[in-house]
């Protein structure tokens, strides 16, 4: 097969999976224009995107645009945790003008935006993205959905814990015996986290960890805190009359129990990083960076 042929079946190819339908003699390559490239409009690099999640698109879903059009030709992606002015203002200078973002863009999990139109700080974002021409969709849902859920694999990955992991269940972690104290030093410096908040005994020794990044909420980490029966639980965030208390109870109870508090963003964020690698190949000739939404606590 000659270098031509085989060009043109590549491009044919990635034609097809970006849902174009282009006539193929405009496709064909010679030396003359080596740098030519596949373009994507930002709603064909979402179509690319579902098709790899189960049971897409889905009928009710936070994961939709929030800025920008799906209309417009991407000149570079983002990925990030938040879309953060910061985050928007560096996506900019990169060229890039569509971000991918996990958590919401406009201060509540919807994203509704009809009691903010009046306000100052939701108004300057939205005029930020607006003069940049950004579009920022949301990849939460679909994201978790992946198989394997695309924030565990992150995470794990980062934390060097991907082959302890159940075959059935990504949550549950089987390590060697080791102090909690040194698994909480471990985590912290793989996920980039200052301080975290702990319910039990740092001397404690733990082998079966359940790992819960990001926000389960309270009855679903207590569900699977009693079904998985762990040393230690370490979560995002938890309602502080929630599990803590649980933790508490069953610990003044007897049972040798603790609980890690990370921290929303931070144990999640590895996820976000990790979505560069896994969306790179499928956008060819598109460049797909991660920054850093950051945590915007400091600690007194």
């Amino acid at each position: 097969m000659d270098n031509h042929t085989s060009r043109r079946e590549f491009v044919t190819t990635i034609t097809k999976a970006a849902g174009l339908s282009v006539a193929l003699p405009s496709l064909v390559y010679s030396e003359q224009i080596p740098d030519q490239r596949q373009s994507f409009t930002v709603q064909q690099v979402i179509d690319l995107i579902l098709k790899t999640i189960p049971g897409a698109p889905f009928p009710k879903t936070v994961d939709t645009l929030k800025s920008g059009s799906s209309s417009q030709n991407v000149t570079g992606i983002v990925s990030t945790m938040f879309a953060t002015t910061d985050v928007i203002e560096k996506a900019a200078a990169s060229g890039a003008n569509f971000i991918i973002v996990h958590e919401p863009t406009f201060y509540n999990h919807a994203d509704e935006t009809d009691w903010l139109k009046n306000d100052p700080v939701f108004q300057h974002k939205y005029e930020l993205l607006a003069k940049h021409g950004i579009a920022v969709w949301r990849f939460h849902d679909y994201w978790h959905s992946h198989r394997p859920d695309g924030i565990y694999t992150g995470v794990l990955n980062t934390l060097g814990w991907s082959k302890n992991t159940d075959s059935d269940n990504p949550a549950i972690v089987t390590l060697p015996a080791t102090p909690l104290s040194q698994l909480i030093s471990h985590a912290k410096d793989k996920l980039g986290i200052k301080l975290v908040r702990v319910v039990g005994d740092a001397t404690q020794s733990c082998k079966r960890v359940l790992l819960l990044p990001g926000a389960a909420g309270g009855r679903n980490q207590i569900a699977a805190i009693e079904r998985v029966k762990p040393d230690v639980v370490f979560c995002g965030e938890s309602s502080e009359w929630e599990t803590p208390e649980y933790i508490r109870d069953a610990r003044q109870q007897g049972q040798k129990i603790s609980l890690v508090i990370l921290g929303h963003i931070m144990s999640e964020a590895s996820g976000m990083e990790w979505l560069v690698s896994w969306l790179q190949p499928k956008v060819p000739g598109v460049k797909v960076s991660y920054i850093p939404s950051g945590n915007p606590f400091i600690y007194v």
